[in-house]
């Protein structure tokens, strides 16, 4: 999951391009020493394929999308925009002064995870629409909706919160329940990108039309781009961190999900001053996310361009196919 340092010296910035990186002798080595030989064609295609999806991932080291990827990899997790189990994400490194790419697991890739753990009997998290919750016990977990049957009135209705559960193959049950309002809390204080664009507030706004297109460049967290797979990360994320049996790979990919993996292996996490992890949970949002301002000839032009420096919310974060 790691490059060696020596592939790395050399490729800090951009000056290599990426596939002329990625085929070099000693890149490729250390590929098919994670990839095998014969998975190394397909691994590198991902991978250039992923960054040419995200033009913000074109501006990261090398190295650091190497890694990442390999981390995936690792993880038997694709990085298929389609399937959704885990990206590579553009971040600003203010302190090495660079842009670096970070592993994120997808909440499709926490389902496989845990499914391949063996533990889980039924694993699930879904969104609940306005009108359907008719009660939720939290002291006996149980919960009653009326579903809307119609599956396309229901997408276009409004999200009011979000459920969660598993169950072993033992029989031991798990059940969590969060509003919208709880959970646009939660993203307020545990991402910055969310709250010092409005947060909530804004998302509303947003949700309601009212955000100018030329203006929506400022609204690049994907806790605005898509607030309720967002959400759906963080119920499992809480659940399973907190009540789940973790199996070895499940456990890595969370103590490593939000992070740029370094050369040596070693997670490093982009978090706020201001985050309080009194959870002791990585934050669920990313905290310098490169956004991709218009250019000065479309603001002339008076069009502006939303600029996703990751990838649409149609292809690819937490998309449900």
């Amino acid at each position: 999951m790691a490059v060696n340092n020596s592939l790395s010296a050399s490729s800090r910035g951009q000056s290599v391009g990426l596939t002329a990186y990625l085929t070099q002798d000693a890149v490729k080595k250390q590929i098919n020493s994670v990839v095998g030989g014969k998975n190394g064609t397909r691994f590198i295609s991902s991978i250039v394929s992923a960054v040419q999806t995200t033009p913000a991932l074109q501006d990261c080291t090398n190295p650091s999308i190497l890694s990442a990827a390999l981390l995936g990899e690792a993880l038997n997790l694709s990085p298929s925009p389609q399937l959704g189990q885990f990206y590579m994400v553009p971040f600003d490194n203010k302190k090495k002064g660079c842009k670096e790419a970070q592993f994120q697991l997808g909440y499709k890739g926490y389902i496989q995870l845990a499914i391949r753990s063996g533990y889980y009997k039924k694993l699930n998290v879904l969104s609940i629409k306005e009108g359907e919750l008719v009660r939720y016990d939290p002291l006996d977990e149980e919960i009653e909706v009326n579903l809307i049957e119609d599956d396309i009135v229901r997408e276009d209705t409004p999200t009011s919160g979000y459920y969660a559960m598993f169950e072993y193959e033992n029989g031991f049950r798990k059940t969590m329940y969060w509003s919208k309002k709880k959970m646009m809390a939660h993203a307020e204080k545990y991402s910055f990108a969310f709250y010092k664009n409005g947060g909530g507030k804004s998302l509303e706004l947003i949700e309601q039309g009212k955000i100018p297109e030329k203006d929506m460049w400022k609204y690049s967290s994907f806790w605005f781009k898509d607030f309720d797979g967002m959400a759906m990360k963080t119920m499992l994320r809480q659940l399973i961190s907190k009540w789940g049996i973790m199996s070895i790979e499940l456990q890595t990919a969370i103590d490593k999900d939000m992070a740029v993996i370094h050369e040596d292996g070693t997670p490093e996490y982009v978090e706020n001053d201001a985050q309080a992890s009194d959870d002791n949970v990585v934050s669920d949002q990313e905290f310098n996310e490169v956004q991709d301002k218009p250019s000065q000839a479309d603001t002339n032009e008076g069009v502006a361009e939303e600029m996703d420096n990751q990838m649409s919310i149609e292809e690819a974060f937490f998309h449900q196919s």
